[in-house]
């Protein structure tokens, strides 16, 4: 007996895969909120240039403005972004695509203009990147405070070099001899501690009774150790990125003085109040408005620059220097997200031992270290 079988055939609409949420910490929400704060804080600031009486100096000053040196200013933003994912790359993985590599690091530097706590946020969203890309959070941690640990010893011993050149008198600008003195001093107060701290970490890591904070200080010394190692290599990746990522932003601050007719500051003076008046990044402000740009226009002025011509030439250092690296950084991000959902990404690469299957670039060895 033969029996006729129908079938239905019943075509489907695609259906689009969302990408993975990101971590609470950086959530749509949280995002939106930030940069609504970020929106407020700019108009309160542009409201008050343009309606207050006190300020039309300030103003006329604004009006002045010489796009192409402007346009200087963004190029020079440009190459401290690039200096960011050089020694992003170094420290991390070079067996990572340069366009993964980029795409993180444009994302950190955009989640350092929106959530930045010095510089806390871009971190803390690469560590996530990472550990979703398939490395080992053990190895995220170490090389996240040898990254910290890297960027921040050419702040520190850029200020310990300026500092030293102008308590000398090799630079000129330091209204005394102290004004160089005592910042260098404590760069290299900054320098013996973080050496110190490897031993302080390893020491606490095995008498702590909680076993977290114990995990956390023996990573903590693990990573001093991982920076020193990475720093014994002489990686050029490395070195000429750190030192790229502070210089491009200095001469950036500098080109700004110049994009409205004032006087750019001696090099020593304008390197030392630059690193000096970063420290108002600490105060947990998104993007650091307020906090860094009172820092960075208090040190020129105590270091005798013009107080109307340090207010202009930050205000517009410090909106260039948001709205570049989230204006790359954000599209890079919303881009990785998709990668990672897709899984056309090659971060896995960097894990050790065995392989991994990339699409578009077939079978990657992991190697055994970065």
């Amino acid at each position: 007996m033969n029996e006729r079988l129908n079938f239905t055939v019943e075509y489907l609409e695609p259906v689009e895969i969302e990408p993975e949420p990101l971590p609470d910490g950086f959530s749509s929400s949280r995002l939106k909120r930030s940069a609504l704060i970020l929106a407020a804080i700019t108009l309160a600031i542009v409201a008050a240039i343009v309606l207050l009486p006190g300020l039309s100096s300030l103003r006329s000053r604004f009006e002045g403005a010489q796009p192409e040196w402007l346009a200087v200013a963004a190029v020079l933003q440009l190459g401290s972004c690039a200096g960011y994912v050089l020694v992003f790359r170094g420290v991390f993985c070079r067996r990572m695509s340069w366009r993964t590599s980029t795409e993180i690091g444009l994302s950190e530097l955009a989640a350092n203009s929106v959530f930045s706590i010095g510089g806390a946020g871009g971190l803390a969203l690469g560590a996530w990147i990472l550990r979703r890309g398939g490395l080992p959070a053990a190895y995220i941690a170490r090389r996240t405070v040898a990254f910290f640990l890297l960027t921040s010893l050419a702040n520190v011993g850029f200020l310990a070099l300026g500092g030293l050149a102008l308590a000398t008198g090799v630079l000129s600008g330091a209204p005394e001899r102290a004004y160089g003195l005592v910042p260098a001093v404590v760069a290299l107060a900054g320098i013996a501690l973080a050496l110190a701290a490897r031993a302080l970490a390893g020491v606490l890591g095995r008498r702590l009774k909680r076993e977290r904070l114990a995990a956390a200080a023996r990573t903590a010394a693990e990573g001093v150790g991982e920076a020193l190692a990475l720093l014994r290599t002489a990686d050029p990746a490395i070195v000429l990125g750190a030192a790229a990522y502070l210089l491009f932003d200095v001469a950036m601050l500098g080109v700004c003085f110049a994009a409205f007719g004032n006087d750019v500051p001696p090099v020593g003076v304008l390197l030392v109040a630059y690193i000096v008046g970063q420290l108002g990044s600490l105060i947990p402000i998104p993007g650091g408005i307020g906090g860094v740009d009172a820092g960075l226009i208090g040190t020129l002025v105590l270091y005798g620059v013009d107080a109307a011509d340090a207010a202009v030439a930050v205000i517009a250092y410090r909106g260039l220097l948001l709205a570049i690296p989230a204006a790359l950084g954000l599209p890079a991000l919303a881009i990785l997200r998709r990668r990672l959902q897709a899984e056309t990404h090659d971060i896995a690469a960097c894990a050790p031992g065995g392989s991994v299957e990339v699409l578009g670039r077939g079978l990657v060895r992991r190697g055994v270290s970065a």
